[in-house]
């Protein structure tokens, strides 16, 4: 069975590029949801503090694997308008996915891992 991985992540958004920031957002939307049935993505605006925050749900490990290989191209396109602030980690992610969180946390980003303990998912299986 596979334990869900949820990911948090905050973004302060660059002064003046707030409308460029949406456009990258909504393309790289547009596209997981297209090519990436793996997982779950919302992202939030405040607006007023400049704050963005990006909410994911995978199934498991291989699933945030699978979406940084898809999403890589897009995400570059939105990181340009945005300093990665902080990263809450939910659940029990496999040594790739801390590993690719260290480029982060060396670039000043907070880090937070906290295991899952119990709980349910009505999210489908892997196909």
């Amino acid at each position: 069975m596979s334990v869900p991985i949820i990911f948090i992540t905050t973004f302060q958004i660059e002064k003046g590029a707030l409308e460029k920031f949406k456009e990258a957002v909504r393309k790289s939307t547009h596209f997981i949801e297209t090519n990436g049935p793996q997982l779950m993505s919302e992202m939030c605006i405040d607006e007023n503090e400049m704050r963005a925050h990006g909410v994911q749900i995978h199934r498991d490990s291989e699933s945030m694997l699978t979406h940084w290989q898809l999403a890589d191209p897009y995400m570059r396109d939105v990181m340009q308008y945005i300093t990665t602030k902080r990263i809450d980690i939910y659940g029990q992610p496999n040594e790739a996915v801390i590993e690719g969180m260290r480029r982060l946390s060396s670039m000043g980003a907070v880090i937070s891992v906290t295991p899952r303990f119990v709980g349910f998912s009505r999210l489908p299986d892997k196909e």
